[in-house]
């Protein structure tokens, strides 16, 4: 529907009669995405920010959140849900399954917000004891989304996450990952959630992640947008190395410019709400392997649109984007 309704092949999308507008930009020329740039997003957002259960489910009407990670997103980091999202876990019977959906995924936002972004040795008992009481609830919440919705792929995407973050092992991992996949064998979310659990820090070997996003973009179709997997494996790769100029080589430098070129700057690529996510992973990680053509491309096409998702792996994420967009 997107790809009709943009256009293919442009370098940026056609007018798109859901787009919000451009706020005000900072004197940089660059502002944060909102509701992934989308009016009816904003709804959404809007309606579960009031706790309004029944404008909840009219807003979701336009989106399949079973499969639409990036608006199930939205939900998941918006503070507050969790106060009444239980409501309606119990008292909606005919919506329960999207009701434990969207309360799952916020409990493990809401979680990983207790446990803080620090060191494993330096979270709190009681950070930890929190943490692992919300995923808990998670678990069971989206397991049961999961049994009720049997063709959705987010909750299995979901439970890669909690999975992690409650140490349940590799094997319980792999079932859950063969079983987003059976359901989407492309689904870019599934691919990226794996490219971060085969870190090293999370108990997989150097060199692991990369092999699978790469075996990954050579099943994609053209102008897919499971190309940002290789983006996002070089971005884990340079955390990892924790040497800044770590992919600044010609053979690296080359392998993301074909993954550019093949997904989101190919004619076929569908532009969807929170497309600029796609793009800030490329531009992120082209710039930190100073590549300087194609990295001027996504920018051009971004025009200032910045998302903090994959940024955030930088202390000062608003400041990185803002410099490399003005380097390119």
């Amino acid at each position: 529907m997107f790809g009709k309704l943009f256009g293919r092949g442009a370098e940026r999308p056609v007018a798109d009669p859901h787009a919000l507008p451009v706020p005000r930009r900072q004197k940089n020329g660059t502002y944060t995405l909102r509701a992934l740039g989308d009016t009816r997003v904003l709804a959404l957002v809007e309606a579960a920010d009031a706790g309004d259960w029944e404008a909840v489910k009219e807003a979701l009407a336009p989106f399949d959140l079973g499969r639409d990670h990036q608006v199930l997103a939205e939900l998941a980091d918006l503070d507050g849900v969790q106060d009444w999202i239980g409501r309606a876990v119990e008292e909606d019977k005919e919506h329960r399954a999207t009701a434990l959906l969207i309360s799952g995924t916020r409990h493990i936002s809401w979680g990983w917000e207790a446990r803080t972004a620090a060191r494993a040795v330096n979270v709190t008992q009681e950070q930890w004891r929190v943490f692992h009481e919300r995923l808990q609830i998670a678990e069971e919440q989206l397991l049961e989304a999961a049994e009720l919705r049997p063709e959705w792929v987010t909750p299995w995407r979901r439970l890669l996450t909690s999975g992690r973050g409650m140490s349940l092992g590799r094997a319980v991992n792999e079932t859950r990952l063969d079983a987003a996949l059976r359901r989407d064998p492309l689904d870019l979310e599934t691919h990226v959630e794996w490219v971060s659990q085969l870190q090293p820090r999370w108990g997989g070997e150097p060199g692991q992640a990369l092999a699978f996003a790469q075996a990954a973009f050579a099943r994609a179709p053209e102008g897919h947008r499971l190309g940002c997997v290789i983006a996002m494996a070089y971005i884990e790769e340079w955390v990892e190395a924790d040497r800044g100029d770590y992919l600044e080589t010609d053979e690296i430098r080359a392998q993301l410019r074909e993954a550019a070129d093949y997904s989101i700057l190919h004619p076929a690529y569908v532009w969807r709400p929170g497309w600029q996510q796609d793009f800030n992973m490329f531009a992120m990680a082209l710039s930190l392997a100073d590549e300087r053509h194609t990295v001027r491309r996504v920018f051009q096409t971004l025009d200032g649109a910045y998302t903090k998702w994959p940024w955030t792996y930088f202390g000062d994420p608003e400041k990185q984007f803002a410099r490399a967009h003005r380097r390119a």
